[in-house]
């Protein structure tokens, strides 16, 4: 979730500073309400002028009005992914996949796998994505898995998982997991779901790699399991894998591997001509669960993740089985019940669409550009690499020897080629042109996840940061916009209540008409 597009500028630091002056508490909600409506105004402008529908319709409407209001929702996009000018977000595998999808999701529209006696077919795929999925992580014979809606619940159940083992194994009762600062945020949102403490280890700042030193020391009796990504979100960095499973197994803890974001490229890089320095499977002495998404460098249809077990005994502590339920035995391999298995349909089908070569083929091209981008990067001398990026993921920031501004960077970026109006076509007249890129905080940092679209964008990206890299040099004050103000103003304010406030009011909007 990026808010760069909605928070207004006038969130200011002073909210936290005025929040500590007795009697000011009215003020400090005033500015944060005003804040709050100023994000939801936003959100709401793209569709002001559409019909709102706030109850059923008396009569339905026909199929032909249902495709009228289905292209007007359509033709609220605004950002132009298809030249690349997005990170990650859209993993679009080209047209033809896209009409395959189409149909297989058509086939299985109304399937629900938690009925297998009803629909075989889906369980089977079920079983075979599971299946080739192990063998790309180069699982023993014991390893297992199951599908799930998408990375954070691949996340969630292993969570879940490691603290019903730990408490049916070990006795332990107050559960902790000792994860890096760049994990996910899933495991944060796990640990608070299911009641564990999280130990938040920093990161080396010139790998940009977990601190396994630090890490270490923060085991104790009640660890569950620690981590390591495969790459991490933020910076696009490796773990140190090897070294964080030896740990893992020495403490008799879990060890899970984070591969929601590479999981279709990790697998593949040694073919493609790019090896990692070691392993990062079950290959590893020590890794006990691996999270993978098709649904992004698979370009399988959003809603599809896999997690996998070295061993079925450990999966059975993700299972929910009730017994003596009035409504029969009750039995679910993961957080949902009911499922659409119109997208595993899509997904058995993205993957058996293109098979290893074809995956090998994407790898290859996405982490070329990857590479293209970052060694343009590094040779800009204001700028720096955060790590050594070897995936699909570029992360940079302002080099301290120099005073160019990051997120005056960011702003720039995002604005960059708006002033070119030259997409007439009807489709496109609508579309944004500057570049949506993710914004990094802790320390200020930019990134771009590449994909296949990426590739066309690619050099107008180059050009367009070293352009804006020289404006800033001319004119310090030329990046001052809502990306500066938002995230230089958020990553200075001590009191992140006031920040919590302003995004739920952000999530709010999301359901209002």
């Amino acid at each position: 979730m990026d808010l760069t597009a909605h928070l207004p500028t006038e969130l200011h630091l002073y909210l936290t500073q005025l929040k500590y002056i007795p009697g000011a508490g009215n003020l400090v909600q005033k500015e944060v309400d005003k804040a709050v409506k100023s994000i939801q105004d936003g959100i709401l402008k793209s569709s002001k002028n559409l019909k709102k529908n706030t109850s059923l319709p008396i009569k339905g409407l026909s199929e032909k009005e249902v495709k009228n209001e289905l292209v007007k929702f359509k033709e609220l996009e605004h950002v132009n992914w298809q030249k690349g000018r997005v990170s990650g977000a859209i993993y679009h595998g080209g047209e033809d996949l896209s009409k395959l999808l189409t149909e297989a999701y058509g086939m299985y529209a109304i399937a629900n796998p938690l009925h297998p006696e009803i629909w075989p077919g889906v369980r089977q795929m079920e079983a075979e994505i599971v299946s080739m999925t192990l063998s790309m992580y180069n699982a023993p014979s014991t390893g297992c898995g199951s599908v799930t809606s998408g990375g954070t619940e691949s996340i969630l159940i292993a969570v879940k998982t490691y603290r019903d083992w730990a408490y049916s194994t070990k006795g332990i009762t107050n559960p902790e997991i000792v994860i890096p600062v760049t994990a996910h945020a899933a495991f944060d949102k796990a640990a608070h779901y299911f009641k564990i403490k999280v130990h938040h280890i920093p990161i080396d700042p010139k790998t940009a790699k977990v601190n396994i030193k630090l890490l270490k020391r923060a085991l104790n009796p009640n660890t569950i399991m620690i981590m390591g990504s495969s790459p991490n979100f933020p910076h696009g960095i490796v773990d140190d894998i090897p070294a964080l499973a030896a740990i893992a197994k020495s403490h008799n803890i879990g060890m899970h591997v984070d591969a929601c974001l590479g999981g279709f490229i990790v697998p593949f890089l040694e073919k493609a001509g790019f090896p990692l320095p070691h392993y990062v499977d079950f290959r590893v002495e020590g890794v006990t669960s691996i999270s993978c998404d098709p649904h992004k460098y698979g370009f399988a249809p959003k809603g599809n993740s896999v997690v996998l077990y070295s061993n079925k005994e450990l999966r059975n502590f993700q299972y929910h089985v009730l017994t003596d339920w009035p409504g029969g035995v009750y039995a679910s391999p993961s957080i949902a019940g009911s499922r659409p298995g119109a997208l595993i349909a899509g997904c058995w089908a993205a993957m058996m669409s293109h098979g290893e070569e074809g995956y090998v083929n994407s790898t290859k091209d996405i982490v070329k550009v990857t590479r293209k981008i970052a060694d343009a990067v590094s040779e800009i001398p204001e700028l720096e690499l955060v790590g050594k990026p070897l995936v699909s993921v570029v992360a940079f920031r302002s080099n301290k020897n120099f005073s160019l501004k990051t997120y005056g960077l960011a702003d720039l970026l995002s604005r960059k080629g708006i002033e070119k109006q030259f997409l007439t076509s009807y489709k496109m007249k609508n579309k944004k042109i500057g570049w949506h890129l993710n914004i990094l905080q802790f320390p200020e940092a930019i990134h771009i996840a590449c994909t296949l679209p990426t590739i066309v964008g690619s050099d107008d990206l180059i050009n367009d940061i070293k352009s804006s890299v020289e404006l800033l040099k001319k004119d310090p004050n030329a990046g001052n916009g809502d990306v500066a103000a938002i995230y230089g103003t958020a990553s200075s304010v001590p009191d992140r209540s006031i920040l919590e406030d302003v995004t739920s009011g952000f999530l709010d909007a999301l359901t209002m008409i």
